[in-house]
């Protein structure tokens, strides 16, 4: 039934990702008679998000108070830089990178999920290719890896769920290095990408059948409307031999999208640890439409709670908070990478 239960949830959530790219499929379902002026796009969009947006709970906003300041500066006849200028600030408020704007020579996207990536890094792209991977490593499907500290670690670097992550490649790493005493999993920096790559690893973890999160779909115009909740358990292992020793996953500030929510997922098994800094978030599906203009949006409308009920749209903490260190990067160290090492090295 679990089993049943997650292929489903599965199924609806990648039919929902299949939205992530504007369409014109709303554009067909309007009224004809609705106006594509300045002040129809704005209340349009408004009340859109207000309606449809479902993260309202963990986010600070005040949505009601956006419309009353942002509303006074459009009026029909305005140009289309200045109102993408408007939705772009009334959209920025919700501070989430799966809100986004298409205009006709503009995109907007969150500020602070940019400033969050690139202000607050824990990932040196240097200091890891010329001293953990080495010019030596290995690349299999979109992960490239090398063993470190001696040999006694295995580090994998994926840095973007957009990449292939097949669980047979993962395999084919394993068997290189059966005499490794720990793996260590870095997707710093790592903004997102396909889902299924997520079950893709995941299957290579111990099955327990516990619960992983519980996702609920936006299901009526107030902000506190949700669906049922529907749970999610962890993939079974099926005919592959799990991964029994310590996995710690590296993260930081620029892991989003499904990066956040593998981060969410490996925190409910017993041999995973997650370390380095909270993940940006980003655990909603976001879905999108046309504005009475021809401009395209989209946001999230679902929510994810972890399996203890938190909501960590916002960003996944990790089990153990370890930040870069600028000292140790100058003379050729991650100290995070060191302290996944250690604790592999300790671990016994």
């Amino acid at each position: 039934m679990k089993n049943k239960r997650t292929n489903r949830l599965f199924g609806i959530l990648l039919l929902l990702l299949s939205t992530l790219l504007p369409c014109g499929c709303e554009k067909l379902l309007m009224d004809d008679d609705i106006e594509s002026t300045a002040t129809t796009t704005f209340d349009y969009l408004w009340r859109q998000v207000d309606e449809r947006y479902a993260l309202f709970d963990v986010k600070t906003v005040d949505w009601q108070q956006m419309y009353d300041s942002l509303r006074p500066q459009v009026y029909d006849g305005m140009s289309g830089d200045s109102l993408f200028a408007v939705l772009r600030k009334l959209l920025n408020s919700l501070d989430d990178g799966h809100v986004n704007l298409w205009g006709n020579s503009d995109v907007a996207s969150s500020e602070a999920i940019f400033l969050q990536r690139y202000g607050n890094g824990n990932f040196d792209v240097n200091t890891v290719a010329l001293n953990y991977l080495r010019p030596d490593y290995h690349t299999t499907g979109g992960m490239a890896y090398n063993s470190i500290a001696d040999g006694t670690v295995l580090y994998i670097r994926y840095a973007s769920f957009m990449n292939s992550a097949q669980t047979s490649q993962l395999e084919t790493i394993l068997k290189r290095y059966p005499e490794v005493e720990g793996i260590i999993f870095d997707i710093r920096q790592n903004g997102g990408g396909q889902i299924q790559n997520e079950w893709n690893l995941m299957a290579l973890l111990p099955d327990g059948g516990q619960l992983l999160y519980t996702t609920q779909m936006k299901a009526g115009p107030h902000h506190n409307d949700y669906s049922d909740p529907v749970a999610v358990f962890a993939p079974s292992n099926g005919n592959h031999t799990p991964i029994t020793k310590p996995f710690i996953l590296l993260t930081d500030r620029g892991c989003y999208s499904a990066a956040s929510s593998f981060a969410l997922c490996l925190k409910n098994y017993p041999n995973v640890i997650v370390m380095g800094d909270t993940t940006a978030g980003g655990l909603s599906i976001p879905t999108g439409g046309a504005l009475p203009n021809g401009w395209y949006y989209r946001f999230g409308v679902s929510r994810t709670l972890a399996s203890d009920g938190t909501n960590y749209e916002n960003g996944v903490p990790p089990d153990q908070v370890v930040l870069l260190d600028p000292i140790a990067v100058a003379n050729g160290h991650d100290n995070i990478i060191d302290s996944a090492c250690h604790l592999i090295i300790n671990s016994k």
